[in-house]
């Protein structure tokens, strides 16, 4: 048999294919999940059929198969996204082949001409299958990067403390990215609630450098073209001595050692006075 009785064969046989590498799954996947998985397995032996010809079955880099890389990529991320790991999804791509070379090898009866039409079967899927690991490398950069917008988000909550008063407690290190995710927030909570006073928390910070403390400084600078005035608290002794040795100048912000002092100021800045009624007692 010729080349393109190889294909016409395949072609034909779409739809045995398809019900021996989904067999093939179910035995190597012992979460196999036949409704999930039998759109993308349908999709993906449609696209690579329609593909297949006798021109691109002779050359495993062929542009007739772009459509077919992409639907495949596709398949790839969704499946990084849903928790496959790349070596399921690599699996799940040399079943499909092993489905192919299945039906030939019943097609076939010279040995030679089986070998010849297998191994130009192969090694279409075979490259292809390295792309199964781009793929998974993409869902999951989506998904860090998802969540990492989630926890800047998460970890820069602004809090309106006081009636004027909102504060910002700043957690892990303080980055350019960073930075503006803190200013955005800060100034558009500033603007909500009309705060005349903001204070920046910065006792989560495990350090603090020339470029943290630039950031520091841009920020006050932002909270003051809104006529807000800022207050840095948390200001520990190791940070305190890491600033002075950096020469970082700091004399015009007002700074205090803890949140509990930095709201006291405010209290004071907005002439409020806070007493205490009457002492508690827990029976």
């Amino acid at each position: 048999m010729n080349t393109n009785q190889s294909v016409k064969i395949l072609k034909e046989k779409k739809d045995a294919i398809l019900e021996l590498w989904t067999a093939k799954q179910k035995a190597e996947d012992s979460y196999f999940n036949a409704d999930d998985q039998k759109e993308d397995s349908e999709d993906f032996a449609a696209s690579f059929l329609n593909a297949l010809s006798d021109s691109t079955v002779e050359d495993q880099n062929s542009k007739g198969f772009d459509k077919v890389k992409e639907t495949l990529l596709g398949i790839s991320v969704s499946r990084a996204k849903r928790g496959f790991s790349p070596r399921e999804t690599g699996t799940y791509l040399l079943s499909f082949k092993e489905a192919l070379l299945e039906v030939l090898s019943n097609e076939f009866n010279d040995p030679a001409v089986l070998y010849a039409e297998s191994l130009k079967i192969s090694k279409i899927i075979d490259n292809m299958t390295i792309l199964t690991f781009e793929g998974y490398i993409k869902g999951r950069e989506d998904i860090i990067s998802r969540q990492t917008d989630e926890i800047t988000e998460i970890s820069t909550p602004v809090i309106q403390v006081w009636d004027g008063v909102v504060a910002l407690p700043i957690i892990g290190t303080l980055d350019s990215a960073r930075t503006q995710v803190v200013m955005e927030n800060l100034l558009q909570q500033i603007v909500d609630t009309g705060s005349t006073i903001a204070i920046l928390d910065i006792s989560g910070v495990p350090a603090v450098d020339s470029l943290v403390a630039q950031h520091l400084i841009k920020t006050v600078s932002a909270t003051r073209l809104l006529g807000a005035e800022c207050i840095i608290s948390g200001i520990r002794p190791e940070i305190a001595q890491i600033i002075v040795h950096l020469g970082i100048d700091l004399s015009n912000i007002i700074t205090k050692s803890t949140l509990a002092s930095a709201l006291q100021t405010a209290f004071g800045m907005l002439k409020l006075e806070v007493n205490k009624k009457g002492k508690f007692i827990n029976n």
